[in-house]
């Protein structure tokens, strides 16, 4: 379904658009580069409006989010394109993909709401590609959502300029932002992107008061080495908060980059480590199912409060949000 797009304006024979931080100038014919943005005579049309590639019911942990209505499903739904090329994308097959060739299904707003509710889903969620780019059609499903006290979620990448996080964060709940790596060369060589917007991002969303929990995926030989780790976890620690959860997460071979080997899971523990001994109050081991890095614990007491096992929840330990051992007030949703 094509609309014409929010956020952009004419510059001579040209019109740029506003939604993410490459602000890319389009040609008359031509599309930006996530692909779904085309110049139509002089108007910016998004190509994609309820375009829907992939949907799903999900545990809310998958997402993931550990602090958001643990033990919740979420209505996932996803579209095509992407405004980064990660040469280690696991979902490349949509996010890499053109509208023209995908095969999708136009589900309106008023649909995914209804679907929403259908499944008693605490939440829906914009996920499996970058929903930034599909900005006109999660905030109209973001508004029917609010007036039914469904939650609302992205998964992102975390490009959006200002201009979209002014319209989107009184909509949105909740977001899980990868952050990839903490140098320019990581995010220009994997990611065909710039740092400095997605750690803006981050902060904006923060002191906004949207609910966040941050992703690291560590890569082999890429952003794995204690000096970039620890810089990640002292931009946590410094400019945005100890409460905010931190998820490691374990590399395996996907797309461009089939060569290189998993995460070895001792590099996981290690990246966990040095970000408890900065101050770090939930650090999480992702990808690794079985571990008790998996779980949230107390961190005044250390005792047990979610125990999981993958996306399952096997253990609800809380006191009306506080620890039942020590009362602390534990930084969770519930």
């Amino acid at each position: 379904m094509i609309k014409e797009a929010i956020l952009y304006e004419k510059v001579n024979e040209r019109v740029r658009c506003s939604v993410c931080n490459r602000r890319c100038s389009i040609p008359e014919g031509r599309r930006g580069f996530c692909l779904t943005r085309e110049n139509r005579n002089g108007k910016l049309y998004s190509l994609i409006y309820a375009a829907v590639s992939s949907a799903a019911v999900d545990p809310i942990e998958k997402k993931p989010l550990f602090h958001f209505y643990p033990g919740s499903f979420v209505y996932s739904l996803g579209t095509v394109g992407c405004n980064f090329r990660c040469k280690h994308c696991q979902n490349w097959n949509i996010s890499q993909a053109v509208i023209d060739e995908a095969y999708t299904e136009d589900i309106p707003p008023e649909e995914a709401i209804e679907t929403t509710k259908r499944y008693n889903c605490r939440s829906i969620a914009w996920t499996y590609n970058e929903p930034t780019i599909w900005l006109e059609y999660t905030l109209d499903c973001a508004k029917l959502a609010h007036k039914d006290n469904i939650k609302t979620v992205y998964v992102t990448n975390g490009y959006m300029t200002e201009e979209t996080l002014e319209l989107l964060s009184p909509l949105l709940d909740a977001a899980n932002i990868d952050l990839k790596g903490m140098t320019d060369e990581f995010y220009k060589t994997v990611c065909s992107a710039k740092l400095q917007p997605v750690l803006d991002s981050i902060k904006w969303m923060h002191d906004e008061g949207i609910h966040i929990e941050v992703t690291n995926l560590i890569i082999p030989g890429y952003n794995d080495s204690e000096d970039e780790l620890r810089a990640l976890v002292r931009f946590m620690v410094d400019e945005v908060g100890v409460e905010v959860p931190l998820h490691f997460t374990r590399f395996y071979p996907h797309y461009k980059m089939q060569h290189l080997p998993p995460t070895p899971t001792e590099t996981l523990l290690k990246a966990r480590e040095i970000a408890l001994e900065e101050g770090m109050r939930y650090v999480y081991v992702g990808n690794v199912p079985g571990l008790s890095e998996e779980n949230t614990y107390c961190y005044n007491c250390g005792e047990l409060l979610v125990q999981r096992y993958g996306f399952q929840i096997n253990r609800l330990n809380l006191k009306k949000g506080r620890c039942p051992s020590c009362n602390a007030k534990i930084d969770i949703i519930i």
